[in-house]
């Protein structure tokens, strides 16, 4: 049986809005402020190097006490010892990627409607993600902004925890958790900070007023 994940405020990389600084120096500051996911992404870099960066991160990650999720690759995140992988609709069913990654790993699933939710848990998805729940510029075919009522329907339709993404940061996710999610996911929010630790820690305090009923398993 996979292991306990907390949801509550899972940041994703893009090597890209990190400017001049390290990935590395982000991430720890994204750590610092109170991130309880890492979720390694980064469309355009060739795989090879996708192993390394992924590979650094991982021990930095986990070092702390931190999950650290590969987004896509359920082969990287096996190389590189991720606690799990996070599938798209276009990549391996989950079905597939858990004979890669064994059962004792964390799957996550994106999904845009209540059947794609449904056929995630069906399959043995620990989770999903639902968005853009804003328009958001980090993914350019994330599509356009789900409904309040789609989140809520999903909350309701299944029984693993759902993870609210696109858009988000401090000034906004007071709303989307009172949709009943379990956490958020935010890329741009803290890998553009000048301060990452400063701005997630203000999302994670909002947060943290909606209580800890938020981990998987």
């Amino acid at each position: 049986m996979y292991q306990k994940i907390d949801l509550r405020l899972c940041v994703i990389t893009d090597v890209g809005m990190v400017a001049d600084r390290s990935l590395e120096g982000v991430v720890l500051g994204a750590i610092e402020g109170g991130a309880t996911v890492i979720q390694y992404r980064d469309k355009r870099a060739t795989m090879r190097a996708k192993f390394g960066a992924a590979s650094a991160l991982s021990s930095v990650v986990k070092e702390r006490g931190v999950r650290f999720m590969v987004n896509d690759h359920a082969d990287l995140a096996v190389a590189v010892r991720a606690d799990g992988v996070h599938l798209g609709q276009d990549d391996l069913p989950v079905s597939a990627a858990r004979r890669i990654v064994g059962a004792g790993a964390v799957i996550g699933v994106s999904a845009g409607s209540v059947a794609e939710a449904r056929q995630a848990q069906s399959d043995g998805a620990e989770y999903v993600s639902v968005g853009p729940i804003y328009t958001t510029r980090t993914k350019p075919d994330a599509g356009p902004p789900v409904s309040a009522e789609l989140v809520r329907e999903i909350v309701r339709s299944v029984q693993i925890p759902v993870v609210a993404i696109g858009g988000i940061d401090a000034s906004n996710v007071e709303v989307v958790m009172a949709l009943g999610v379990s956490g958020v996911a935010v890329v741009s929010a803290v890998m553009k900070a000048a301060d990452p630790a400063h701005a997630t820690r203000e999302i994670a305090e909002i947060i943290e007023l909606f209580g800890s009923k938020t981990c998987a398993g």
